[in-house]
């Protein structure tokens, strides 16, 4: 039996990687100290509550199962939260990784998949974003995941661990078979406000900024389905078990979606009219950010099945609906 570490694995994208990694052959083992995890949604393996900074813990796990791979899903996400609190963020996230790469190096383990995303790259010079863009993140959060990124680096030079950082555009969706899917406290992302408001659990919906340079006057962004991020991570793993040099890869769909394109979907799906409040534009929000996804495709020899926006909703719809 193959094992594979998955840290965050009780997490929204962790979750949906456990599934992934158990549907292809392997037993994901779940760390996650349920800070921001959910126990219900660790499915498909052994799970431990465990926070990545306790070496002492963590390092007896790995040497247990001495998996093929470590996925590095644990961490903190929310940008505004990072501003506010970045000790938080450079503690759990830069620090944690070090733990855990250090576990890792200790204990045999040679290969990681990080949970990367696209804001290392910060305001867009251009779109769509490829991997040649300049990485300036412009808060706490992106710093502190392109910091492990170059730690990544460093630590496949000095000691042989091979990594695929991924970076994430426009997460979204839930699992088809309703297994598993979003579960956020503090709600910040669009589309389950905008099915919130649908389905009568909020108001309306705040559209922050109505007058950008675009077709509708809102923000443009690149949806990507959440079980086509799973699908990615493992096909990276895949690339890295048959010897592969580290790997860093955008994931998005390549196509730019509006705030009002995404809410027209939910209205369309769920059959009901959402109240839409137009408030100022957020600070740090770029017009358009969306991915050059061609070279994830290239070698990982992937594509986005699950990301029309239509399958996204209706997937999340179904979701949220049964998991008030």
């Amino acid at each position: 039996m193959e094992y594979c570490i998955v840290t965050g694995g009780a997490g929204y994208v962790g979750s949906h990687c456990c599934k992934e990694l158990a549907k292809n052959g392997f037993t994901p083992v779940t760390i996650d100290n349920l800070s921001r995890g959910h126990r219900e949604l660790v499915k498909w393996g052994p799970f431990f509550q465990c926070d990545v900074l306790d070496e002492g813990s963590l390092a007896p796990i790995i040497a247990k199962y001495s998996p093929v791979a470590v996925f590095h899903f644990a961490g903190l996400t929310y940008v505004g939260e990072s501003v506010k609190d970045p000790e938080a963020y450079y503690r759990n996230n830069t620090t944690g990784t070090v733990s855990l790469l250090r576990c890792m190096k200790n204990t045999g383990c040679s290969k990681i998949i990080f949970s990367s995303t696209a804001a290392t790259y910060g305001n867009p010079e251009y779109t769509p974003i490829d991997e040649s863009h300049p990485q300036k993140p412009i808060n706490p959060y992106g710093k502190s995941k392109l910091f492990i990124e170059e730690i990544l680096k460093d630590f496949d030079a000095a000691y042989g661990i091979k990594n695929a950082a991924l970076r994430y555009f426009n997460a979204c969706g839930a699992d088809e078979d309703g297994d598993t899917g979003e579960l956020h406290d503090p709600e910040t992302h669009l589309i389950p406000l905008a099915i919130q408001a649908a389905i009568g659990r909020k108001d309306n919906i705040k559209v922050f900024g109505n007058d950008y340079e675009t077709p509708d006057g809102t923000a443009l962004r690149d949806y990507i389905h959440v079980s086509d991020l799973a699908t990615a991570h493992v096909k990276a793993l895949q690339l890295l078990l048959k010897g592969s040099n580290s790997i860093y890869a955008n994931l998005g769909t390549g196509k730019a979606l509006s705030v009002m394109d995404v809410i027209s979907s939910v209205e369309k799906i769920s059959g009901e009219k959402i109240e839409k409040i137009f408030v100022p534009r957020r600070d740090g929000d770029p017009q358009v950010l969306v991915a050059d996804p061609s070279k994830a495709r290239s070698i990982l020899n992937w594509d986005c099945s699950f990301s029309s926006i239509d399958n996204i909703v209706k997937t999340a719809l179904e979701w949220h609906k049964s998991n008030s």
